[in-house]
């Protein structure tokens, strides 16, 4: 007898499943539009405002707590009331905030305003990752998830197209308004996905599912085989029992896994990347300059992710993320040490290549270790406990920065960070558990 989650599981890959990928990836894109824009508008707001790193750390950290939030709130939404429209309802919300960021007029609005953006964005990043894990075969689902975080690079190069043309020419609001629109567009496409078949199945729409998976099967040449819905498989968790569920003694060890893997890598990655312009510029290069440097650095990320792509179904989850954690540790000890434009360039690089790789492998791994009753719940709340890493640190950051001269503040910063990604790496390779090739589960016993 062949479940909906095994008729999945077993299929190649269909215009369905490439459909979904497709069309998330695109909302993925723009949603990493906004993130990448912070960092250049940070710096240009800065200037225009005369605010303080203080000012400037409140700006950046609206926006987390936003993403805190959200994702916290909209895991356990999507596990009662589906992926998709928690998908394009935070996706309208991230859209609607970066609009509105562009007409603030004072620092209060904007910092309300970007509170707004990140609730939608945070909301949507562990669900769409859910949904695209739920829709993939088992031998493609680790590759795929990795392929949807690839679309983030993209995002980040865009962003970096507008910082270094659009803000010296046109100010931060334009920049604002252009990653508006194209995330309302994304919107309007996400229409077109389905609804997760794995989570129809838990619903008790069994009929739905079972005409999903079988349009599925006939792209793949597939016959259709549908033995009807399981007994005792309708699940509706409330808030408390979802969280609940998290520690229990089946899901304990994945859940401090995650939780300890998410905020180092949110501290690690939001140390530097939000950052790097500011500090570039406080060291001698100009504006225009430091948006160069960060559009070519983000270049980097693709080979990351590409590799992380393939390396995560060749030998397994756990060896992939080792092996990019201490190679962005490696990295961001080399940038930190970096005194030459060429050096930084050449450090930068290898700092993005293996951050956003490993990035990558998080979001592929993070949907595997749950089952699908509360598998957006647990993304959700791993990613609203790793944002409060990404909260810590644009504070940090700056304090640590401050204390020191400004060679040695830039170094003790990226020695800080790199211990950070160590200890993920130890905790990944003595703690984690590999899920390369097993079967998703459905039901939390």
């Amino acid at each position: 007898m062949a479940s909906i989650s095994q008729r999945i599981e077993s299929l190649p890959m269909t215009k369905m499943t490439w459909t979904v990928l497709l069309i998330i990836g695109i909302g993925w894109m723009f949603d990493a539009m906004d993130q990448g824009m912070v960092s250049g508008v940070i710096a240009a707001i800065g200037t225009d405002w005369q605010l303080s790193l203080y000012d400037k750390s409140w700006l950046t950290s609206s926006g987390i707590i936003g993403m805190i939030i959200g994702a916290a709130l909209s895991g356990n939404i999507a596990d009662r009331w589906g992926r998709r429209k928690v998908i394009v309802v935070t996706l309208l919300l991230y859209s609607l905030g970066s609009f509105l960021s562009g007409l603030s007029t004072e620092y209060w609005m904007l910092i309300v305003f970007r509170f707004i953006t990140g609730f939608g964005l945070g909301g949507e990043l562990p669900v769409a990752s859910a949904m695209v894990t739920e829709m993939s075969p088992a031998r493609y689902r680790g590759r795929n998830v990795v392929l949807l975080e690839s679309f983030w690079a993209w995002g980040w190069i865009a962003a970096s197209l507008v910082a270094y043309l659009v803000i010296p020419e046109f100010g931060w609001r334009a920049a604002f308004f252009v990653g508006a629109v194209p995330a309302l567009f994304a919107a309007v496409l996400r229409q077109m996905v389905p609804e997760s078949p794995r989570y129809l199945e838990i619903a008790g729409k069994h009929d739905q599912a079972n005409a999903i998976v079988s349009e599925m099967e006939r792209q793949a040449g597939v016959e259709s085989i549908d033995d009807g819905p399981e007994e005792d498989n309708v699940v509706k968790a409330g808030w408390v029992d979802s969280f609940k569920k998290l520690w229990s003694r089946r899901n304990v060890r994945s859940t401090v896994v995650l939780w300890v893997i998410w905020f180092g890598i949110n501290f690690g990655y939001y140390g530097f990347v939000l950052w790097t312009p500011s500090l570039l510029m406080d060291r001698g290069f100009d504006m225009v300059k430091s948006f160069e440097f960060t559009l070519i650095m983000c270049l980097a990320q693709l080979p990351g992710y590409f590799s992380a792509a393939y390396l995560i179904e060749r030998i397994g989850r756990k060896p992939t993320m080792i092996v990019y954690f201490l190679g962005t540790a490696l990295a961001s000890w080399l940038f930190g040490h970096a005194s030459s434009e060429t050096e930084v360039l050449a450090t930068g690089c290898l700092l993005y290549f293996f951050a956003l790789g490993a990035w990558g492998c998080v979001y592929s791994y993070t949907p595997e270790v749950y089952p699908t009753d509360i598998r957006a719940s647990g993304s959700g709340w791993a990613s609203a406990f790793g944002r409060v890493g990404a909260v810590i640190a644009p504070w940090v950051v700056p304090i640590i920065y401050g204390m020191f001269d400004k060679d040695e503040g830039f170094a003790i910063v990226f020695a800080i960070l790199t211990a950070v990604f160590v200890v993920v790496a130890l905790t990944v390779a003595f703690i984690g558990k590999e899920t390369k090739g097993a079967e998703l589960a459905d039901i939390s016993e």
